[in-house]
């Protein structure tokens, strides 16, 4: 079992990173692995509203999308005790990038390739309906710093394997710091 500086409550382990990174995957497995719940903040908000996050962006707009996922991830960051996944916009807000200097995150990062393979670049993703590939990489191209210095570990997902992820962030988090 990992042990950290953690209060109780609070997460082990945080992933960010950007659409089809697979943070729900793997945070679902490492979840399962390190015997803990998982707990996915935009999954969170769409059982709150009870619609999409597309919906929500479509009807709302994505200030009103973002303060609540602002809220959603400030309270999770606070009382869940296990493995924690941020939507991919999370991060770049303020009060959640200085609220992550108090955790154990991990990045995880993934081409634009095995990204589109992952997501289709649906338009279940709000940021990326219209010229899906252009729109991630300039969003990658504002996001990358900002996921890069939140991050304890980063771990790249292109091309490999669930488990094979899973096994290394445990090493990881397994490793003195």
């Amino acid at each position: 079992m990992v042990s950290g500086s953690e209060g109780a409550g609070r997460p082990l382990v945080v992933l960010i990173g950007p659409p089809g990174a697979g943070k729900t995957t793997i945070g679902e497995l490492l979840a399962q692995a390190l015997g803990v719940g998982f707990h996915d903040t935009d999954a969170a908000i769409e059982a709150a509203q009870g619609r999409s996050i597309a919906d929500i962006f479509v009807s709302d707009g994505e200030p009103y999308f973002r303060d609540l996922e602002r809220a959603e991830v400030l309270r999770a960051l606070e009382s869940h005790p296990g493995v924690l996944a941020l939507g991919g916009g999370a991060p770049i807000e303020t009060a959640v990038g200085e609220a992550l200097g108090e955790h154990r995150v991990v990045f995880l990062d993934v081409g634009i390739a095995d990204a589109a393979k992952r997501v289709g670049f649906a338009t279940s993703r709000p940021l990326l309906m219209v010229n899906p590939r252009q729109q991630w990489t300039a969003m990658m191209g504002r996001r990358r710093p900002v996921y890069e210095s939140l991050a304890a570990f980063r771990v790249n997902t292109a091309g490999r394997e669930p488990q094979e992820i899973v096994d290394e962030i445990l090493a990881l988090l397994e490793a003195p710091q």
